[in-house]
């Protein structure tokens, strides 16, 4: 009698869906909502896009449309720049910080660089092999006017002096991400010395990090947009001939990264992790492909940090190795890219190379991947390459037309062996989320993005003792 008073009086409340279409009309039928397109379709319709519309401004000469391309990828860039200096400060100092709150930290920071040179020896590797099989730099049609010396340039005494700033201002102003990262690193082993009196600082830092993050996001949301710009414009300006001139150049980077991001990586998690590859990629399949798209591993940084976490990976320590990682570790561009470049200039220039030229090569990508700091392209890393083998850097010059074709896919690597990376330490720690690992899925950027402002829970911090 009871249950059926109920129903009666729930079926004339003013809440229920009968009573508010008696008052207001029909209730809104939630199945005749648009349905929501999935963040990966979104990227796949802009790259569609983009070489349509890029095909279109090339071939019928549309000005207009050549520049809104244009504009449309530099403002997407700019936007992703704009938070990096901040960020970087930010998520450096605090992972530095939150290293306090997890056990065996020195040795987990140790394991993490480890791996950072052993998988950069790996890809350098396959990048030398593949560039001897292929001789990338013969028959390209490209001739001696084609090469001219790059704007910026890197050298080991640049990049030695350039990590230690002359003022705060500077290196965020001029977007100098090494020493921004040097900075940070100070910042942070400071902070953990004073202990107690430093929490003011640490509270205000994890706030503003929250913030950046949450803008961070909505950039990122901007992706399938700013895919058309990027895709857009290179196909623009390039056109399909420029790749046939680099067929053999752009093939070896492709291939080179995708045996690392397919090859090396899956063999690493299937023996040195023992966990399913094709789960981690379900789970890292949201970052990898933004990489592709926004051609920045500091850009992708939130986004690499949460599906990190998804996969298992404890908070602290993925808040220390992402950010490190997305500064430092470039499989991509610091080992891969350098490698074959440097034989396709040797090769152009018909400069003969020997094993110590190609011992260099593994020392400088092994050594030197920080100089790529984490942004969009790798002409840096590439003339550190250069100028320490001795190699003509007007070759440079030859490779920046398609560089941007090359980026994605580089970027896309980098990103994936920054996700790789935690998820291995953490394995051999036994600090892995096993369970967390195994129903690890993709996720839309919505839904990141609402998880993105949940309140950060950390234990405790302790007053810091010396060691």
């Amino acid at each position: 009698m009871s249950v059926s008073s109920s129903s009666s009086s729930s079926s004339s409340s003013p809440s229920s869906p009968s009573a508010a279409a008696a008052v207001g009309g029909a209730a809104p039928d939630k199945r005749s909502r648009i349905p929501k397109v999935p963040f990966w379709a979104q990227i796949l319709l802009g790259l569609v896009l983009g070489v349509v519309l890029g095909w279109a401004a090339r071939n019928w000469d549309v000005a207009w449309l050549g520049t809104t391309l244009t504009k449309i990828g530099e403002i997407f860039v700019q936007l992703l720049k704009l938070a990096v200096a901040p960020l970087v400060f930010f998520a450096i100092t605090i992972s530095i910080t939150n290293l306090r709150n997890v056990h065996n930290a020195a040795r987990l920071a140790t394991r993490t660089l480890l791996w950072f040179m052993a998988t950069s020896l790996i890809a350098v590797a396959i990048g030398l092999v593949i560039g001897l099989l292929t001789n990338p730099g013969s028959g390209t049609g490209l001739s001696a006017k084609d090469a001219a010396k790059p704007d910026t340039q890197g050298s080991w005494l640049d990049f030695l002096t350039g990590i230690i700033p002359t003022d705060v201002i500077t290196p965020f102003t001029e977007l100098k991400v090494l020493q921004i990262v040097f900075m940070a690193v100070v910042v942070g082993i400071a902070a953990l010395k004073l202990g107690e009196k430093a929490e003011p600082i640490l509270n205000l830092g994890e706030s503003v990090l929250a913030l950046l993050q949450k803008a961070l996001w909505w950039i990122i949301r901007l992706a399938p947009i700013g895919t058309i710009g990027l895709i857009g414009t290179a196909i623009k300006d390039y056109g399909w001939d420029l790749i046939g001139s680099y067929a053999t150049f752009t093939a070896d980077i492709y291939i080179g990264c995708a045996l690392v991001l397919f090859g090396v990586y899956p063999l690493l998690l299937g023996t040195v992790a023992k966990v399913n590859p094709i789960q981690f990629f379900k789970g890292a399949w949201p970052a990898i492909q933004l990489a592709f798209v926004s051609r920045s591993s500091v850009g992708t940084m939130p986004l690499t940090q949460k599906v990190t976490e998804r996969l298992g990976v404890p908070k602290e320590y993925a808040s220390f190795a992402v950010p490190f990682g997305s500064t430092t570790k470039m499989d991509g561009c610091a080992s891969i890219y350098p490698a074959i470049a440097a034989i396709f200039v040797g090769e152009f220039f018909h400069v003969d190379m020997g094993i110590k030229e190609y011992l260099l090569i593994v020392f400088v990508s092994v050594i030197g991947s920080a100089a790529t700091a984490g942004l969009t392209g790798a002409t840096v890393m590439l003339t550190l390459t250069l100028s320490t083998l001795g190699l003509p850097l007007e070759g440079v010059g030859l490779l920046l037309a398609i560089d941007p074709i090359l980026d994605m896919m580089r970027t896309a690597t980098n990103v994936a062996g920054q996700a790789v990376i935690p998820v291995l330490v953490s394995a051999k720690e036994k600090i892995l989320d096993r369970e967390a690992f195994a129903t690890a899925r993709s996720f839309s950027i919505e839904e990141a993005d609402d998880t993105a402002a949940e309140p950060r829970v950390t234990a405790p911090r302790e007053p810091a003792t010396a060691s």
